[in-house]
């Protein structure tokens, strides 16, 4: 990193990832915090906290201090319209998740980035995770034998003031696309591509526009079934946020949040306990459990340093425009699913 000039990076989006984007790009040796771009007292705040230029507006950044990329933390239904701002000025993107609030505008960001060859990344970070990395090492080698089944938990309590935010209340901002579509993301890193899709969700105890729990079945196109729970109304610790470890704001519990089973071998998350038999197989055989060890780290910082390989050039994107708009279409296939009732099929 010692040869290059640090990558300058602004952050657009001063809201609670906005916010842990901007302090890791500000500790990042191999980046510069150059900019916040956020019209309200808070993205000041921040900028001033932080060392950078505080701008009201893409526009206004672009057209007085262009950076070297651009991180879009905005709320989801403004994603494609920021990013196509980066695009159109050439500056390398990388945009939170969900990419869109829907497909057909997904698909004109990627394509637009495409055209104009400026790279366009997409937010799904927990894939820079180590664990996740150590997990997809284990399915890979073949210590699972024939993947059958995966399952998933995100069941968690979000505060009433949460939802003092009005977007969040709104179409685009319920638990399906805000965190489902993380755990559908490492599902196809882990498993492979989802087929199709079945759901059921409701807004029963919210009573918001959007849904506030939902239940999946998944099909994989290697004949992996999968299910996953989601609500955020639930008193439990079974989900991604409570058990990783991955955000110091959450309280850690030992539980588990996603299982992975096959013909030799289950795999619990985040732990790594992998469960086999060590000799004869059979429900009356005593199972081992080994924990596989990994190095820990943050993979919001591990992404913006892949960022500024990105932007230097030394590195292709981990998580490009195109898999991030194909996360999305599994999580539109899912809304269709649960409006229709009938299972639907994933477009590759």
């Amino acid at each position: 990193m010692a040869d290059h000039p640090p990558v300058r990076l602004a952050i657009a989006g001063a809201g609670v990832i906005g916010r842990r984007h901007a302090e890791r790009g500000a500790e990042e040796a191999a980046a510069r915090l150059t900019a916040v771009v956020d019209p309200s007292p808070v993205g000041h705040d921040l900028a001033d906290k932080l060392g950078a230029r505080w701008f009201e507006s893409l526009e206004q950044l672009l057209a007085e201090d262009r950076p070297d990329g651009i991180i879009v933390a905005t709320p989801n239904q403004i994603h494609v319209s920021n990013g196509l701002l980066a695009v159109a000025a050439r500056v390398p993107v990388l945009v939170e998740k969900p990419i869109a609030d829907d497909v057909a505008a997904g698909r004109r960001l990627v394509e637009a980035a495409e055209q104009a060859d400026v790279p366009l990344l997409v937010g799904h970070h927990r894939r820079y995770n180590p664990m996740v990395r150590k997990a997809k090492e284990i399915v890979d080698s073949g210590r699972l034998g024939r993947l059958i089944a995966v399952h998933g938990h995100f069941w968690l309590t979000k505060p009433d003031d949460y939802f003092d935010v009005a977007w969040r209340r709104a179409k685009g901002g319920g638990p399906v696309f805000l965190n489902l579509i993380h755990d559908i993301d490492l599902f196809r890193y882990l498993l492979g591509e989802i087929v199709s899709v079945q759901a059921q969700e409701s807004n029963e105890v919210r009573g918001n526009a959007v849904e506030d729990t939902a239940v999946v079945l998944l099909s994989f196109a290697n004949g992996v079934l999968g299910s996953v729970a989601v609500s955020e109304c639930i008193a439990a610790p079974w989900n991604w946020e409570l058990t990783a470890g991955e955000n110091a704001a959450f309280p850690q519990q030992n539980e588990t949040c996603y299982q992975l089973g096959g013909t030799l071998g289950s795999l619990s998350i985040p732990q790594l306990d992998v469960w086999s038999y060590p000799a004869k197989r059979g429900w009356l055989e005593p199972l081992s459990r080994e924990r596989v060890p990994f190095i820990a780290g943050d993979p919001l910082k591990a992404q913006i340093r892949h960022f500024c390989e990105v932007i230097r050039g030394q590195a292709t994107p981990i998580v490009s425009g195109r898999e991030g708009l194909q996360t999305l279409k599994v999580i539109e296939a899912i809304k269709q699913a649960a409006r229709s009732g009938q299972p639907v099929a994933v477009g590759l």
